[in-house]
């Protein structure tokens, strides 16, 4: 009955604590990102069509076995581009970067990709209550 006790109460702690290791890592970039089809709750004005490419040689691992398996860009090699991309956005006096992209090609020898988006500027909004 003892260890009962102890364990309820161990579990019941444990629903006050958030948990240390977070599940989710959002990483924070110096302008809003917006994939594909998401668009700002603001108006904006477009800056720039930007773009980081490029071709890299497949490594044993993806073309030993003649399979396609591993090809293309890991999540880490993807938010690297992605950081490119918003520095350079940053660099433009961008505020975020809209319409984000990434597309990426295998063959026998390459992976190559490309991820693409459009820096832009937030308008001045100017609040209705102030012009009354």
């Amino acid at each position: 009955m003892k260890k009962l006790a102890a364990v309820v109460f161990l579990l019941s702690l444990m629903g006050c604590f958030k948990p240390v290791a977070y599940l989710q890592n959002k990483p924070n970039y110096p302008v809003d990102v917006f994939y594909d089809t998401q668009r700002p709750g603001r108006p904006f004005d477009s800056i720039q069509d930007l773009e980081v490419k490029g071709e890299v040689p497949l490594v044993r691992r993806q073309s030993g076995n003649q399979r396609m398996l591993s090809r293309g860009n890991d999540m880490q090699q993807k938010e690297l581009m992605l950081a490119r991309l918003t520095i350079q956005a940053k660099k433009l006096g961008a505020d975020a970067l809209v319409a984000v992209r990434y597309t990426y090609y295998t063959s026998m020898t390459d992976n190559g990709y490309m991820m693409t988006g459009q820096a832009v500027k937030y308008k001045q909004e100017i609040d209705a209550a102030l012009l009354k």
